[in-house]
């Protein structure tokens, strides 16, 4: 504690504080990082939305050529209400793919883990792959020359496209058959609907006409989420349209939802073949705008109007950038501050529209599928917790009472496991049922999360103390009972089977991983806080656990990952993955059982030798948080430039993994909670401005009403 204090003192004298004199200019600072595209770039597709459901398009701002696009950015038209369910075909259930597993004191604890063969197997894919995100429809042009024959991407030409960020306009521009298109793409921010206006004289012609094309459900890990193969499976009934709308129910198994399309001006729409239509403009026009909404019950009112989405976008965007938190990286002199301030500016876009909805989001949000579209809650950190640090708390709790409504089956699966209170879910979706995992179930660190989600809400609003308050006691009962006391040593341990967040360890050789442990501690502390600011009496068990807790495991002056880990750095097959120990301090605040000096060696250790490839988005925000906290500035900025393919950032923002896994939000969101953390500081840190950033001058960044880190 001594050298914290030190390390307070060098911030304080060392310190070079900038104190803008006027209000930083929002609106030009967001519009100097407008996303601009010259080029069809299929890792560059572009996204509108609202948090709760979203459009991406391609180059020709709507959905044009989604096929091309399928192994870059996909594009995606999703809804956090929308998934599909294929029928259970033989009965299965959730208890024949239980493993027990032994834990210390002879405790027994029945685990969902992915079975490899037979009709466990089968159990465990229907299981992990139901239900999964429903790609809702294509929307998109078809563009067909003058002998009727449609065209590819080919005949696209000379495009020009701008994402306005500050009133989220799509404008895209292009040449085709020699004739100029322009389009302008809006997602409702009201209403689950996408509009947009094209202006062409191709509409005259019948040479570009609007496509809807409605696929089935597709159960797969990572894709776009539809299947094109099987129109047998679903049905598509177009109602008899009216002279400026439309009405189109679709049916998947048991599953349905209600597509509803107006325009303006005159225009047809027909079938074209099973789930594909086309709306075709009036034979002197040369404009059209249209409007398709989405719904997961049929819908009585019309669509908005284009000029009322347009209106409403106006409105609520610039409102979003200019409440909340903001920062503005011009007067920093160091060369990388500007692809910073891009960075920054772009994630705080991506994740306004993809991950502030109702639930938690999945890791790529509503843009494409991953994992079934399902939400991992070990990410719901990551996605939301940077919301309450720009000062944005309400987006980041819009979906903190999910947890309330899958308490149920929480509680049900700790009482399966012989624990107390609620064990939340790793790999879900809405209806909070554990996808079954041979990693995943194994994973503790997503446990504590809604405590810390609730105390950020709680110092935004102390009528958290009502709302949240059994989410709170549940989730430390839970945690209360998960850890076990060895009558050997009389210590409260974290024992097997655990995978921790370090994903190489072994299940059932894994104790006390440091950042899980330091996790338990803090949340449990936080749940006692809130006890007493009901007016209750502290929880006996939860403060024996609290203090009771085991020392941390050190070698040579290091902390390991986990209890046992002895090669944890010797080896370097074990300097890979995410380098979580250094999320104990930087994630987490400090905890009385941490020692800085301990820390700080290992968090050099660290970023001296460490497989870099092997790591994910989030770690390099985490190492920066780390850095920041111990007073290392320089290593903390470096460390969100650590030159490494998954650090990579493309010119849509999303941060981008490997062929497989080209966005990743939780990234987004990393970056987005450590810079934050850099200006404003955290708690009982030091009082100055920046402090994570280095002193010398070169890092003068300007910001306004973000919130020290907890």
């Amino acid at each position: 504690m001594k050298t914290l204090k030190y390390i307070l003192l060098i911030f304080i004298f060392a310190s070079s504080l900038y104190l803008p004199d006027a209000k930083i200019d929002r609106e030009r600072v967001v519009l100097r990082n407008n996303v601009k595209l010259t080029a069809v770039d299929t890792l560059g597709s572009l996204t509108v939305g609202n948090g709760e459901f979203a459009f991406t398009a391609d180059i020709t701002g709507l959905q044009s050529f989604h096929d091309f696009y399928e192994n870059g950015v996909s594009l995606g038209t999703l809804s956090e209400w929308g998934w599909h369910t294929t029928p259970n075909p033989d009965e299965y259930r959730y208890d024949e793919i239980l493993k027990t597993y032994e834990s210390c004191n002879d405790l027994e604890i029945p685990i969902a883990i992915q079975h490899k063969e037979g009709r466990k197997q089968k159990v465990t894919n229907w299981i992990r792959q139901n239900p999964h995100r429903l790609h809702l429809g294509i929307i998109g042009f078809n563009f067909y020359d003058n002998k009727g024959n449609l065209l590819n991407i080919d005949a696209i030409k000379n495009p020009k496209q701008e994402l306005d960020l500050w009133t989220g306009k799509l404008t895209s521009t292009y040449e085709v058959n020699g004739e100029k298109v322009e389009v302008i793409t809006y997602s409702g921010q009201e209403n689950d609907e996408v509009s947009f206006s094209v202006e062409s004289n191709l509409l005259r012609s019948g040479q570009l006409k609007v496509k809807l094309d409605f696929p089935f459900g597709k159960e797969c890990h990572v894709c776009p989420g539809y299947d094109w193969d099987h129109p047998e499976k679903h049905r598509s009934v177009l109602t008899k349209p009216k002279n400026s709308s439309f009405k189109i129910k679709r049916d998947l198994d048991k599953d349905s939802y209600y597509v509803n399309g107006s325009w303006e001006g005159n225009a047809t729409i027909t079938e074209k073949a099973a789930h594909r239509y086309e709306i075709s403009a009036g034979p002197n026009a040369n404009q059209l705008a249209c409007t398709i909404r989405f719904s997961q019950t049929n819908p009585i009112e019309e669509p908005s109007n284009f000029a009322i989405i347009k209106e409403e976008n106006e409105t609520t965007w610039p409102s979003f950038w200019s409440n909340g938190g903001f920062m503005d990286f011009s007067k920093c002199t160091d060369a990388r501050a500007p692809e910073l301030e891009r960075r920054v500016i772009l994630s705080q876009y991506l994740t306004k529209v993809n991950c502030s909805g109702n639930y938690p989001p999945q890791e790529t949000g509503l843009t494409m599928n991953s994992w079934y579209g399902k939400f991992h809650l070990e990410m719901h950190w990551w996605h939301g917790v940077h919301f309450a640090y720009w000062n944005r708390t309400e987006l980041m709790e819009k979906s903190l009472p999910w947890y309330n409504d899958i308490m149920t089956e929480a509680r049900n699966r700790a009482q399966r496991q012989n624990f107390d209170g609620v064990r939340w879910p790793k790999m879900t979706a809405n209806k909070g049922i554990s996808s079954p995992s041979s990693v995943g179930e194994f994973l503790i660190w997503q446990q504590p999360h809604p405590i810390y989600l609730a105390e950020l809400a709680y110092r935004n609003d102390p009528s958290a103390l009502d709302k949240y308050a059994d989410i709170v006691f549940e989730t430390a009962d839970f945690m209360a009972s998960f850890a076990q006391k060895y009558t050997a040593d009389g210590n409260y341990h974290l024992c097997q089977p655990i995978i921790p967040a370090q994903e190489i360890f072994h299940a059932d050789k894994t104790n006390d991983p440091i950042f899980e442990s330091v996790y338990w501690e803090y949340a449990l502390s936080v749940a006692q806080e809130w006890k007493r600011r009901r007016g209750e009496e502290a929880n006996p068990k939860w403060e024996e656990v609290i203090q009771g807790l085991a020392p941390f495991s050190v070698r040579d002056g290091l902390y390991l990952p986990c209890d046992g880990a002895d090669e944890a750095y010797t080896d370097i097959e074990n300097r890979r993955d995410h380098p979580i120990v250094t999320g104990a301090l930087g994630v987490m605040p400090l905890v009385d059982r941490m020692d800085v000096n301990v820390m700080a060696a290992t968090f050099d250790e660290v970023m001296s030798e460490w497989n870099w490839k092997t790591t994910w988005g989030w770690d390099y925000p985490m190492l920066a948080m780390c850095g920041a906290r111990l007073g290392k500035q320089d290593q903390a900025i470096n460390a969100l430039f650590i030159d490494t393919p998954k650090n990579t950032y493309l010119v849509n923002g999303h941060n981008y993994q490997d062929n497989r896994l080209r966005l990743y939000l939780p990234g987004n969101g990393a970056l987005l909670t450590a810079v934050a953390m850099m200006a404003a500081g955290w708690e009982d840190g030091p009082k100055v401005s920046n402090p994570g950033f280095p002193q010398d001058g070169s890092w003068n960044v300007i910001w306004e009403d973000l919130k020290p880190m907890l």
